[in-house]
């Protein structure tokens, strides 16, 4: 058994992809033997995505979170979930109303708009490139369905927009101005528009976990790339950026580690004497 230390950061907040595994979608074997040192020092892992949660929970295996404990908050933190229980610690749901207004704009722009149910990517246009790129990075199978709004569990929690980058972005912008107050509407890569619950976003649930767990923000390392990861860099103790991350998020980072390619993961939690 490993002799415990006194770690700087008590709790590892990781956004997915970009930042914890690589352009396959793996974790790899340098950074999860960092990250399971960490967790024998007595880290919490909190893995922070905008996947759905049956999208993070392979990752959350490969960490061994669900025999060591740990936290999944999918949906951008529009739940949270104990990866060593399974039980759900925080849920929020998109307004019935909005709904039928985002499936009309989706069909009338002919732009391809998906759902989660179970283990399934449920969409009426499974052959739409940006939706297959969706069932690779959670590696989750893609069921067409006739009718996506008669299809959809009650009670969602995100639905994704996608089509080219111009489009998405008019959409964005669109919806915005038509839904802007009800709901959150961004994009997480240029394809994908999320389509989320109003006030949704990593640093809110984290907040939430952090005080569940009698640890404060002071207490966490946080680790990211996207527009998205910027609330949880902010809030956190440490907040690290990627080498490959955008360069706003880069620039408000306290710490920039090498790139989602080269263990920068691994190489920031030795940088601050995690393990």
């Amino acid at each position: 058994m490993e002799q415990t230390k006194q770690i700087p950061y008590r709790a590892i907040a990781l956004d997915l992809d970009g930042t914890l595994t690589n352009h396959d979608k793996v974790v790899t074997p340098k950074t999860r033997e960092a990250l399971l040192k960490a967790e024998s020092q007595g880290a919490v892992i909190i893995l922070a995505s905008g996947r759905p949660t049956y999208g993070i929970e392979p990752v959350a295996e490969c960490l061994e979170l669900d025999k060591r404990g740990g936290y999944i908050l999918s949906y951008n933190g529009g739940n949270i979930v104990n990866a060593k229980t399974g039980e759900k610690l925080f849920s929020q749901f998109l307004p019935d109303a909005v709904l039928p207004i985002l499936y009309k704009y989706a069909k009338e722009h002919h732009h391809a708009l998906l759902g989660y149910a179970g283990n399934e990517i449920i969409t009426e246009m499974p052959d739409d490139q940006y939706v297959k790129e969706e069932s690779r990075i959670n590696k989750m199978n893609i069921r067409q369905v006739d009718n996506l709004l008669d299809a959809l569990e009650p009670h969602p929690t995100k639905l994704l927009m996608t089509g080219d980058p111009k489009d998405m972005l008019q959409a964005e912008n669109d919806l915005v101005a038509e839904l802007g107050e009800k709901m959150d509407i961004f994009r997480s890569a240029p394809f994908f528009l999320e389509l989320v619950p109003k006030g949704i976003d990593k640093a809110q649930s984290l907040l939430r976990l952090l005080g569940k767990i009698n640890l404060t923000p002071a207490d966490m390392i946080a680790f990211g790339d996207g527009y998205n990861d910027l609330s949880m860099l902010k809030l956190a103790g440490m907040g690290v950026a990627m080498e490959n991350a955008a360069p706003e998020v880069r620039a408000d980072a306290d710490y920039v580690t090498l790139s989602n390619e080269e263990d920068g993961v691994a190489a920031a939690l030795e940088h601050f004497n995690m393990y």
